[in-house]
Protein backbone atom coordinates (compact mmCIF):
# COMPACT_ATOMS: atom_id res chain seq x y z
CA UNK A 1 0.00 0.00 0.00
CA UNK A 2 3.00 2.32 0.58
CA UNK A 3 4.34 1.52 -2.85
CA UNK A 4 1.05 2.06 -4.68
CA UNK A 5 -0.64 4.66 -2.44
CA UNK A 6 -3.43 2.28 -1.62
CA UNK A 7 -4.01 3.44 1.93
CA UNK A 8 -7.61 4.61 2.48
CA UNK A 9 -7.51 8.41 2.76
CA UNK A 10 -9.93 11.04 4.11
CA UNK A 11 -11.29 13.16 1.25
CA UNK A 12 -10.81 16.40 3.21
CA UNK A 13 -7.94 16.24 5.75
CA UNK A 14 -5.82 13.61 3.91
CA UNK A 15 -5.56 11.42 7.02
CA UNK A 16 -4.71 7.76 6.19
CA UNK A 17 -6.57 4.71 7.50
CA UNK A 18 -5.88 0.97 7.50
CA UNK A 19 -9.30 0.19 6.01
CA UNK A 20 -11.90 1.77 3.77
CA UNK A 21 -14.51 1.27 6.48
CA UNK A 22 -12.42 3.25 8.99
CA UNK A 23 -12.02 6.16 6.58
CA UNK A 24 -15.75 6.22 5.87
CA UNK A 25 -16.55 6.25 9.59
CA UNK A 26 -14.10 9.11 10.07
CA UNK A 27 -15.66 11.15 7.22
CA UNK A 28 -19.16 10.46 8.52
CA UNK A 29 -18.24 11.58 12.05
CA UNK A 30 -16.50 14.81 10.96
CA UNK A 31 -18.45 15.45 7.75
CA UNK A 32 -15.21 15.23 5.79
CA UNK A 33 -16.71 13.94 2.59
CA UNK A 34 -15.48 15.87 -0.42
CA UNK A 35 -18.14 18.01 -2.12
CA UNK A 36 -19.77 16.46 -5.17
CA UNK A 37 -20.74 18.45 -8.27
CA UNK A 38 -23.97 17.38 -9.91
CA UNK A 39 -24.87 17.40 -13.56
CA UNK A 40 -27.73 19.90 -14.12
CA UNK A 41 -29.71 17.39 -16.18
CA UNK A 42 -28.89 13.77 -15.36
CA UNK A 43 -28.19 12.06 -12.01
CA UNK A 44 -24.39 11.83 -12.33
CA UNK A 45 -22.09 13.67 -9.96
CA UNK A 46 -18.37 14.53 -10.15
CA UNK A 47 -15.53 15.26 -7.71
CA UNK A 48 -14.80 18.69 -9.25
CA UNK A 49 -16.81 21.41 -10.94
CA UNK A 50 -14.48 21.27 -13.91
CA UNK A 51 -15.28 17.58 -14.42
CA UNK A 52 -19.01 18.31 -14.19
CA UNK A 53 -18.63 21.16 -16.71
CA UNK A 54 -16.79 18.92 -19.15
CA UNK A 55 -19.56 16.32 -18.89
CA UNK A 56 -22.34 18.90 -19.44
CA UNK A 57 -20.50 20.46 -22.38
CA UNK A 58 -19.98 17.08 -24.03
CA UNK A 59 -23.61 15.91 -23.65
CA UNK A 60 -25.33 19.35 -23.71
CA UNK A 61 -26.62 18.68 -20.22
CA UNK A 62 -26.69 22.31 -19.05
CA UNK A 63 -29.99 23.32 -17.48
CA UNK A 64 -32.03 25.64 -19.79
CA UNK A 65 -32.26 29.18 -18.40
CA UNK A 66 -34.39 31.14 -20.89
CA UNK A 67 -38.05 31.07 -19.79
CA UNK A 68 -41.21 31.27 -21.83
CA UNK A 69 -43.11 34.49 -21.01
CA UNK A 70 -46.36 32.60 -20.40
CA UNK A 71 -45.86 28.93 -19.54
CA UNK A 72 -43.30 27.20 -17.34
CA UNK A 73 -41.08 25.75 -20.08
CA UNK A 74 -37.39 26.72 -20.23
CA UNK A 75 -35.06 26.89 -23.20
CA UNK A 76 -31.32 26.94 -23.80
CA UNK A 77 -31.32 29.98 -26.10
CA UNK A 78 -33.47 33.04 -26.65
CA UNK A 79 -33.99 31.96 -30.26
CA UNK A 80 -35.50 28.66 -29.09
CA UNK A 81 -37.73 30.47 -26.61
CA UNK A 82 -38.85 32.96 -29.27
CA UNK A 83 -39.69 30.16 -31.68
CA UNK A 84 -41.78 28.40 -29.04
CA UNK A 85 -43.60 31.59 -28.01
CA UNK A 86 -44.33 32.57 -31.61
CA UNK A 87 -45.76 29.16 -32.52
CA UNK A 88 -47.72 28.77 -29.28
CA UNK A 89 -48.77 32.43 -29.05
CA UNK A 90 -47.07 32.59 -25.66
CA UNK A 91 -45.55 36.05 -25.86
CA UNK A 92 -46.76 38.02 -22.87
CA UNK A 93 -47.83 41.04 -24.93
CA UNK A 94 -48.28 39.59 -28.40
CA UNK A 95 -50.77 40.04 -31.22
CA UNK A 96 -50.83 36.71 -33.02
CA UNK A 97 -52.88 38.11 -35.92
CA UNK A 98 -50.21 40.72 -36.73
CA UNK A 99 -47.22 38.74 -35.39
CA UNK A 100 -46.21 41.81 -33.34
CA UNK A 101 -44.80 42.11 -29.83
CA UNK A 102 -45.47 45.07 -27.56
CA UNK A 103 -43.49 46.49 -24.66
CA UNK A 104 -46.38 46.36 -22.21
CA UNK A 105 -50.00 45.33 -21.84
CA UNK A 106 -51.30 48.86 -22.36
CA UNK A 107 -49.61 49.17 -25.77
CA UNK A 108 -51.08 45.83 -26.80
CA UNK A 109 -54.52 46.93 -25.63
CA UNK A 110 -54.28 50.16 -27.64
CA UNK A 111 -53.24 48.15 -30.72
CA UNK A 112 -56.17 45.74 -30.34
CA UNK A 113 -58.54 48.68 -29.99
CA UNK A 114 -57.12 50.47 -33.04
CA UNK A 115 -58.69 50.56 -36.49
CA UNK A 116 -56.33 47.74 -37.53
CA UNK A 117 -58.54 45.33 -35.59
CA UNK A 118 -61.75 47.24 -34.99
CA UNK A 119 -62.07 49.13 -38.27
CA UNK A 120 -64.12 52.34 -38.35
CA UNK A 121 -67.45 51.18 -36.99
CA UNK A 122 -68.53 54.48 -35.40
CA UNK A 123 -69.93 56.95 -37.92
CA UNK A 124 -70.46 60.66 -37.60
CA UNK A 125 -74.24 61.27 -37.43
CA UNK A 126 -73.89 64.14 -39.91
CA UNK A 127 -71.18 63.44 -42.49
CA UNK A 128 -71.07 59.65 -41.96
CA UNK A 129 -67.26 59.64 -41.69
CA UNK A 130 -66.03 56.49 -39.91
CA UNK A 131 -64.12 56.50 -36.63
CA UNK A 132 -62.64 53.73 -34.53
CA UNK A 133 -63.46 55.20 -31.13
CA UNK A 134 -66.00 57.45 -29.47
CA UNK A 135 -63.17 59.79 -28.51
CA UNK A 136 -62.24 60.18 -32.19
CA UNK A 137 -65.81 61.04 -33.15
CA UNK A 138 -66.16 63.46 -30.21
CA UNK A 139 -62.95 65.23 -31.18
CA UNK A 140 -64.21 65.51 -34.77
CA UNK A 141 -67.39 67.27 -33.61
CA UNK A 142 -65.90 69.39 -30.83
CA UNK A 143 -63.32 71.04 -33.06
CA UNK A 144 -65.98 71.94 -35.61
CA UNK A 145 -64.45 69.76 -38.30
CA UNK A 146 -67.63 68.14 -39.59
CA UNK A 147 -68.28 69.55 -43.10
CA UNK A 148 -72.03 68.94 -42.79
CA UNK A 149 -72.44 70.31 -39.26
CA UNK A 150 -70.12 73.28 -38.98
CA UNK A 151 -72.37 74.77 -36.31
CA UNK A 152 -71.42 71.86 -34.03
CA UNK A 153 -68.45 72.57 -31.77
CA UNK A 154 -67.41 72.08 -28.17
CA UNK A 155 -69.98 74.59 -26.88
CA UNK A 156 -72.99 73.33 -28.82
CA UNK A 157 -72.11 69.70 -28.14
CA UNK A 158 -71.83 70.48 -24.42
CA UNK A 159 -75.30 72.06 -24.47
CA UNK A 160 -76.74 68.93 -26.07
CA UNK A 161 -74.96 66.65 -23.58
CA UNK A 162 -76.25 68.75 -20.64
CA UNK A 163 -79.83 68.33 -21.89
CA UNK A 164 -79.42 64.57 -22.05
CA UNK A 165 -77.48 64.29 -18.79
CA UNK A 166 -80.25 65.32 -16.41
CA UNK A 167 -78.68 63.55 -13.43
CA UNK A 168 -75.18 64.94 -13.92
CA UNK A 169 -73.66 61.54 -14.66
CA UNK A 170 -70.82 62.99 -16.73
CA UNK A 171 -71.32 66.78 -16.75
CA UNK A 172 -70.36 69.06 -13.89
CA UNK A 173 -73.41 70.79 -12.54
CA UNK A 174 -73.27 74.57 -12.36
CA UNK A 175 -75.73 77.10 -11.00
CA UNK A 176 -75.92 78.98 -14.27
CA UNK A 177 -74.10 78.56 -17.58
CA UNK A 178 -73.70 81.38 -20.05
CA UNK A 179 -70.94 79.85 -22.10
CA UNK A 180 -67.23 80.43 -21.74
CA UNK A 181 -65.16 83.51 -22.46
CA UNK A 182 -63.55 83.40 -25.89
CA UNK A 183 -59.96 84.63 -26.01
CA UNK A 184 -58.17 86.18 -28.95
CA UNK A 185 -54.74 87.72 -29.31
CA UNK A 186 -54.35 91.49 -29.60
CA UNK A 187 -51.27 93.42 -30.73
CA UNK A 188 -50.19 93.58 -27.09
CA UNK A 189 -49.62 89.80 -27.10
CA UNK A 190 -46.44 90.36 -29.12
CA UNK A 191 -43.56 90.64 -26.64
CA UNK A 192 -40.95 91.77 -29.16
CA UNK A 193 -39.76 88.27 -30.00
CA UNK A 194 -42.87 86.10 -30.25
CA UNK A 195 -46.62 86.00 -29.65
CA UNK A 196 -47.07 85.13 -25.98
CA UNK A 197 -50.09 83.55 -24.31
CA UNK A 198 -50.99 85.75 -21.34
CA UNK A 199 -52.46 82.76 -19.50
CA UNK A 200 -49.61 80.21 -19.66
CA UNK A 201 -46.84 82.40 -21.20
CA UNK A 202 -46.19 79.93 -23.98
CA UNK A 203 -44.73 81.63 -27.06
CA UNK A 204 -45.74 81.24 -30.73
CA UNK A 205 -44.23 82.39 -34.01
CA UNK A 206 -47.48 83.75 -35.45
CA UNK A 207 -50.63 85.40 -34.14
CA UNK A 208 -52.75 82.75 -35.86
CA UNK A 209 -50.90 80.02 -33.94
CA UNK A 210 -51.55 81.84 -30.66
CA UNK A 211 -55.24 82.26 -31.51
CA UNK A 212 -55.48 78.57 -32.33
CA UNK A 213 -53.95 77.83 -28.93
CA UNK A 214 -56.42 80.18 -27.19
CA UNK A 215 -59.45 78.59 -28.84
CA UNK A 216 -58.23 75.05 -28.07
CA UNK A 217 -59.37 73.21 -24.90
CA UNK A 218 -56.03 74.04 -23.22
CA UNK A 219 -57.47 76.90 -21.14
CA UNK A 220 -61.08 75.77 -21.15
CA UNK A 221 -62.96 75.08 -17.96
CA UNK A 222 -63.46 71.44 -16.93
CA UNK A 223 -67.10 70.64 -17.66
CA UNK A 224 -67.08 66.82 -17.67
CA UNK A 225 -66.21 64.33 -14.95
CA UNK A 226 -65.65 60.59 -14.81
CA UNK A 227 -68.91 58.76 -13.94
CA UNK A 228 -67.03 56.32 -11.70
CA UNK A 229 -68.45 57.41 -8.35
CA UNK A 230 -67.97 54.10 -6.58
CA UNK A 231 -64.32 54.01 -7.52
CA UNK A 232 -63.98 57.66 -6.48
CA UNK A 233 -62.06 58.49 -9.64
CA UNK A 234 -62.91 62.19 -9.51
CA UNK A 235 -61.06 63.17 -12.70
CA UNK A 236 -62.42 66.15 -14.62
CA UNK A 237 -62.07 67.01 -18.30
CA UNK A 238 -62.57 70.03 -20.53
CA UNK A 239 -63.79 68.03 -23.55
CA UNK A 240 -66.03 65.05 -24.21
CA UNK A 241 -63.23 63.49 -26.26
CA UNK A 242 -60.91 63.57 -23.25
CA UNK A 243 -63.56 61.90 -21.06
CA UNK A 244 -64.16 59.20 -23.69
CA UNK A 245 -60.43 58.59 -24.02
CA UNK A 246 -60.17 58.22 -20.23
CA UNK A 247 -62.95 55.61 -20.18
CA UNK A 248 -61.61 53.80 -23.26
CA UNK A 249 -58.17 53.46 -21.70
CA UNK A 250 -59.64 51.58 -18.73
CA UNK A 251 -57.43 53.54 -16.32
CA UNK A 252 -60.15 53.56 -13.66
CA UNK A 253 -61.64 50.20 -14.76
CA UNK A 254 -65.17 51.62 -14.86
CA UNK A 255 -66.32 50.48 -18.30
CA UNK A 256 -65.20 48.09 -20.96
CA UNK A 257 -64.02 49.58 -24.25
CA UNK A 258 -67.04 48.24 -26.18
CA UNK A 259 -69.48 49.65 -23.64
CA UNK A 260 -68.01 53.12 -24.03
CA UNK A 261 -68.58 52.95 -27.79
CA UNK A 262 -72.17 51.72 -27.40
CA UNK A 263 -73.08 54.34 -24.79
CA UNK A 264 -71.66 57.26 -26.77
CA UNK A 265 -73.25 55.98 -30.00
CA UNK A 266 -76.65 56.05 -28.27
CA UNK A 267 -76.01 59.59 -27.08
CA UNK A 268 -74.64 61.08 -30.30
CA UNK A 269 -76.84 59.17 -32.77
CA UNK A 270 -80.07 58.47 -30.93
CA UNK A 271 -80.00 61.35 -28.44
CA UNK A 272 -80.84 59.01 -25.59
CA UNK A 273 -80.61 60.20 -22.03
CA UNK A 274 -77.30 59.47 -20.34
CA UNK A 275 -77.40 56.87 -17.60
CA UNK A 276 -74.23 55.21 -16.32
Amino acid sequence: MNDYGHWSECQTCNKLFRSHRASQQHMNDLNHWAPRYDCETCSRDFPTQNAANQHMNALNHWRPTVPCETCSTMWHTQAQADQHMRHAGHYKNYCSACDRRFDNANNLKMHLNSKVHRGTSINCPFCKAGYTTASGLSHHLERGACPRAQHINRETLLQMIRQLDTNGAITIRQIEWHGEVEYSASDMAYNGNAWECYLCHREFNARSSLNQHLTSPTHKQNVYHCPNRRGACGKEFSTLAALCNHLESGSCAYMRFDNVQNCMADVLHNRRRIAF
